[in-house]
């Protein structure tokens, strides 16, 4: 008799509720895509919810873990469901200028100013607080007006576990892949309509034969651009940018995770997807 398929654990607003109870009435659950690209933005989305916010959409879950048929769908279920929405984006010329880290920042502050509503307290998934900006962290947030983000707590797998982080990271991906597929219209050579910039091999074969464009992050250590593109040697993406030295690994390992994530598919390394999150 074959073994039943494993069952995955959904996300749920368990977290979100013990918060709630805690104090902080309005939430908001943050996720950002494009970390690890090789091209084009980095985005995150930010979706708040309150106590009148019932249970989310069935089928939200991380969106890597969704089929894009299924994320788009999900899109309007989401966006009805919860007490505001939106997404940021930080450019690739921002990452070169910035670093990641604070372009990471940028996107995040751009997509709370644009829901209008300011949260009690920020879910971010990971293990470290890439949202808040350091001269905000100890003593230096009692030297101005005090931090200018809100309160933030963070979790590993927050995208796994809290519906409202999930459903963040479908709009952000849907609206970031939406950017890719446009992009290549302008730029076909690099295949960003399936790879979404990322190094797929089709991408960094046309790396290595045609060079960067404009959209592509040329502070980054870019196959077959070292000296050509006027840059010099490119290193690895800089996350210093006051990150604590002790989070830089884990940091650097999330790119290239997020990276591996999207050059090998969609959820294909993490076991068949459920055909039903596309109804």
């Amino acid at each position: 008799m074959p073994a039943a398929p494993p069952r995955t654990r959904k996300p749920s607003l368990r977290v979100e509720r013990a918060l709630q109870r805690a104090g902080h009435r309005v939430l908001a659950g943050m996720d950002e895509v494009g970390r690890g690209a090789l091209a084009g933005p980095v985005t995150v989305g930010v979706v708040l919810i309150d106590e009148t916010c019932r249970s989310a959409p069935v089928g939200v879950r991380d969106s890597k873990l969704l089929t894009p048929a299924a994320r788009q769908a999900m899109v309007p279920k989401i966006q009805r469901w919860c007490l505001g929405y939106a997404v940021g984006h930080a450019s690739a010329d921002e990452i070169d200028r910035i670093g990641i880290m604070a372009a990471l920042r940028l996107a995040g502050m751009r997509a709370l100013e644009a829901v209008r509503i300011e949260p009690d307290l920020v879910i971010l998934d990971g293990n470290h607080d890439w949202l808040t900006a350091p001269e905000e962290v100890g003593l230096f947030a009692f030297a101005g007006s005090g931090p200018a983000t809100p309160p933030v707590t963070t979790m590993i797998k927050a995208d796994l576990k809290c519906s409202s982080v999930a459903a963040a990271s479908v709009l952000a991906k849907v609206e970031r892949d939406g950017i890719m597929v446009e992009a290549a219209r302008e730029h076909p050579t690099y295949g960003w309509a399936e790879n979404k910039g990322y190094a797929a091999p089709e991408h960094v074969a046309a790396l290595e034969a045609e060079g960067p464009c404009v959209l592509h992050r040329r502070s980054w250590r870019l196959p077959g651009t070292m000296v050509e593109d006027g840059v010099g040697e490119a290193e690895e993406p800089d996350l210093r940018d006051g990150t604590p030295a002790e989070v830089l690994d884990d940091e650097l390992a999330e790119v290239r995770y997020e990276a591996l994530d999207e050059t090998l598919g969609e959820g294909r390394h993490r076991g068949a997807l459920d055909e039903r999150d596309a109804g």
